[in-house]
């Protein structure tokens, strides 16, 4: 492992691209012409159903790119979310702005060779979801064409070991276009995953970032009591708002399109916000949405599960393959500067 990852940051760092990361997701593109915003995302939990809520925003750039993000169990459902559901979260903790912060998923990937669960298009979204282990989805990655960062092997077996479920959305821009999105137009995407352990992935915010380099987004919990976090907020994220949603929050986020699993009777609002070096982003968070117990150190990506063995180490065969890709690349952009000259 460490040998390949080596010669692929040498490599990447030859071809002077910045892999951009994204919040609960990480970047999978064909090229370098995908600009990334800070995100806003939302996880809600009653009724033993976790409610994730994001948005795909349309960032330009030709043919189709994305980012795949690890989800804590099997979606029951996944649809378009309402149109105004984050904005308003956003609008609720910082009255004074008027920008919209919408949530960038732009996701893509799982293996070829990994179960297909759910597959379902939305706007210029091509969404799947996918059962496979991290060398499944590397190899679906680079099948299709996808470079990875140097760390991918290291973070998809983070979160294969602790669940093999993954969401890949493919963005179209061709079809973007065809549909009249320009630039900065956001999808909403509305999953519903029932658990018993919800958690929000964070470490794959880092993916393809240096150690040294910020990251940057918004979560928002809506549960039934005041929740228990892990880990506790304070080095990565800190915990800006924690109070009962207010009743017109309540009223106004039930009034969008599919957010009437929000009881009449009110939620706890939590709001955290990520400012954290890619380098110390080593961890998930994990909700007890009940506030009496202790959320789980494996659902927080803090204790690795007992099966993890030493073949997780092993370089896969992938990760070769994507060099070899990354080797290319970087020769044809010489040829083309040489060119130039």
């Amino acid at each position: 492992m460490r040998r390949w990852t080596t010669l692929l940051t040498a490599i990447a760092a030859s071809m002077l691209v910045a892999a951009p990361a994204l919040a609960c997701g990480g970047l999978v593109a064909p090229n370098g012409t995908v600009n990334l915003v800070r995100t806003t995302t939302l996880a809600g939990y009653h009724d033993g159903v976790e409610h994730y809520v994001t948005s795909f925003e349309y960032a330009g750039g030709g043919g189709k790119f994305g980012s795949i993000v690890p989800l804590p169990g099997i979606p029951s459902d996944v649809v378009r979310g309402g149109d105004w559901t984050l904005q308003r979260l956003v609008q609720e903790v910082q009255p004074p702005r008027r920008d919209l912060l919408t949530a960038t998923l732009e996701l893509a990937g799982a293996s070829s060779s990994a179960k297909v669960v759910l597959e379902t298009r939305i706007d210029a979204l091509d969404i799947t979801v996918l059962k496979g282990g991290a060398d499944e989805v590397g190899r679906w990655a680079i099948d299709n064409g996808f470079s990875l960062p140097p760390d991918a092997p290291e973070v998809l077996e983070f979160y294969a070991r602790r669940s093999p479920i993954f969401m890949a959305a493919r963005f179209d821009a061709s079809e973007a276009e065809r549909l009249g999105q320009s630039v900065g137009d956001g999808t909403p995407i509305h999953l519903s995953i029932p658990t018993d352990t919800p958690w929000v992935p964070l470490r794959i915010l880092a993916l393809g970032r240096r150690a040294s380099e910020t990251v940057q987004a918004d979560v928002f919990l809506l549960t039934d009591a005041r929740p228990t976090l892990l880990p506790r907020p304070g080095t990565t994220m800190d915990l800006e708002r924690s109070e009962v949603a207010s009743d017109s929050l309540i009223r106004d986020l039930r009034s969008d399109k599919g957010m009437k699993w929000i009881p009449a009777g009110g939620m706890w609002l939590s709001y955290l916000k990520i400012d954290a070096a890619a380098g110390d982003l080593d961890h998930d968070l994990a909700i007890d949405p009940t506030g009496f117990g202790r959320p789980s150190e494996v659902a927080a990506g803090l204790v690795i599960p007992e099966d993890v063995t030493e073949a997780a180490a092993e370089t896969p065969a992938w990760a070769w393959a994507a060099a070899a890709l990354l080797v290319a690349a970087a020769l044809a952009l010489g040829n083309r500067i040489v060119a130039a000259r």
